[in-house]
């Protein structure tokens, strides 16, 4: 790929698992030998991704396998739905993998119901490790006995922070205006999912234990959980289209899932509120003992705090200044069989009551509009740059993007090299300022429109 310049152009073509291994021997013997590679391969034809599944009356679930290129293979459980059964069946898997320590086997990527698995195609061929496989499925025994050891780790959490409120007013004034999620994501869940108050949505985060399913959901050990509870388990519909910017460890729910934002970066989850960092890449500490703070089946119990006193914590928490409650316990899928028999008439009601609310909201959307949104040029305050007269410079765009600040309002006195706007592109925040001591004559764009490299923005009268 090293090779490929502007300009040039590519063909892919299909070709089979076995095509493949035999390309990567020549181009290994071809560069042992310090020859180039050049061989052709001729197109296979397509076929069904699945190379293999096993009958759910025969190993209790149906299982699927995928080839993910040559030196990956995807298992899938089950139907796609939320089952915490299944994910019991992945991990299961897992632990018997690694108690064989199979050679060419290299990394396990366990997720909700599937795992991903890593292997050296070269020394474990793909008919062998799906005969493995297949052993394996036979051997895991009656899952439901299974209990793992976990943690019920207590983090703290800013409640409808204000890191995660200007996100939202960012989205709002230069991605969507009409969002029905905005301006206030909390309120937003409380519609959707039938509560009568916004400290009801309140209180079910903080009530409940959010198990952690699988991590790096969205980069850098971000955690995507459920609650154990399914009372406790708000539904939502994700950002459309998705936000530019998130702040890091932002938490958020999408679906039925929990999700701690690892890092900055764009988004869709609805915003509840901010903790504290999920990944320390440059200090061990109690609870860092790897560069990820949370585990596989860790329960992540969150208590209040304030905007401020998160400030202070995520400048202690990376330094082992700040101690974390963590308590040892264990997750038994028995016992959350158990909760789900004993409370099934509370549970079924309350997935009534939010189903309704959900189908009520998505009707509002189709009356009001909304269910279907479409980027729309923004207004601009003046279509034609008329030309300047020797005492006014014309203020403009550097890059293409989004005006998401004015600074300034015409008649205003500025100096050279003050912030006059600010563009948001590439999910970065840049500042445009004045080229010169003067006074604002008028504004060309409104905050929140659309603009391209180049283009005016305001004009000034140089003094």
């Amino acid at each position: 790929m090293g090779q490929l310049k502007a300009g040039d152009e590519i063909n892919f073509i299909p070709v089979s698992i076995k095509q493949a291994e035999q390309a990567e021997r020549e181009q290994l013997a071809s560069l042992a030998l310090g020859n180039a590679y050049n061989s052709e391969i001729s197109a296979a034809p397509i076929t069904t991704p699945i190379v293999k599944t096993l009958a759910s009356d025969v190993y209790g679930e149906k299982v699927v396998y995928r080839p993910a290129g040559e030196d990956y293979l995807l298992i899938e459980y089950g139907p796609q739905r939320l089952d915490i059964a299944l994910r019991f069946r992945v991990h299961a898997l897992m632990l018997n993998l690694q108690a064989q320590n199979i050679a060419g086997i290299e990394e396990l990527t366990p997720g909700i119901r599937s795992i991903q698995v890593h292997y050296n195609n070269l020394e474990l061929p793909l008919e062998r490790l799906l005969a493995i496989l297949e052993q394996a499925e036979a051997s895991l025994g009656d899952i439901d006995q299974l209990s793992v050891p976990a943690r019920v780790v207590h983090l703290p959490l800013s409640w409808d922070d204000e890191a995660t409120r200007l996100a939202i007013q960012k989205y709002n004034d230069v991605v969507r205006k009409d969002a029905p999620w905005c301006p206030d994501n909390i309120e937003f869940i409380r519609r959707i999912n039938g509560l009568d108050t916004v400290e009801q949505v309140k209180d079910i985060v903080f009530n409940a234990n959010y198990l952690v399913m699988g991590l790096g959901d969205v980069y850098l050990g971000a955690p995507v959980a459920t609650p154990i509870d399914p009372r406790h388990r708000l539904v939502t519909t994700k950002y459309n289209p998705a936000r530019t910017w998130t702040p890091e460890n932002a938490v958020g729910i999408g679906g039925a899932y929990l999700c701690v934002y690892g890092m900055e970066g764009p988004g869709g989850y609805q915003f509840v509120g901010r903790t504290l960092q999920m990944w320390n890449r440059y200090r061990s500490t109690t609870e860092f003992t790897k560069p990820w703070l949370l585990r596989f089946f860790d329960q992540i119990k969150f208590y209040p705090v304030s905007a401020d006193e998160l400030k202070q914590i995520r400048k202690d928490f990376p330094r082992g200044d700040y101690p974390l409650k963590i308590e040892q316990t264990e997750f038994s899928l028995k016992g959350y069989q158990a909760l789900l028999d004993e409370q099934q008439e509370s549970i079924q009601a309350f997935k009534v009551n939010q189903q309704q609310a959900f189908e009520a909201e998505r009707q509002r959307w189709e009356e009001s509009g909304q269910a279907h949104f479409s980027v729309e040029e923004q207004s601009q305050q003046s279509a034609t740059e008329d030309a300047l007269a020797d005492s006014e410079l014309a203020i403009e765009s550097h890059v293409a993007g989004n005006l998401w600040q004015v600074m300034v309002e015409p008649g205003q006195s500025v100096k050279s090299g003050q912030v006059v706007a600010v563009l948001e592109a590439m999910k970065m925040e840049l500042e445009v300022t004045a080229p010169s001591n003067g006074v604002i004559k008028q504004l060309n764009q409104i905050q929140g429109s659309q603009v391209h490299a180049g283009q005016r923005l305001m004009v000034m009268e140089t003094e």
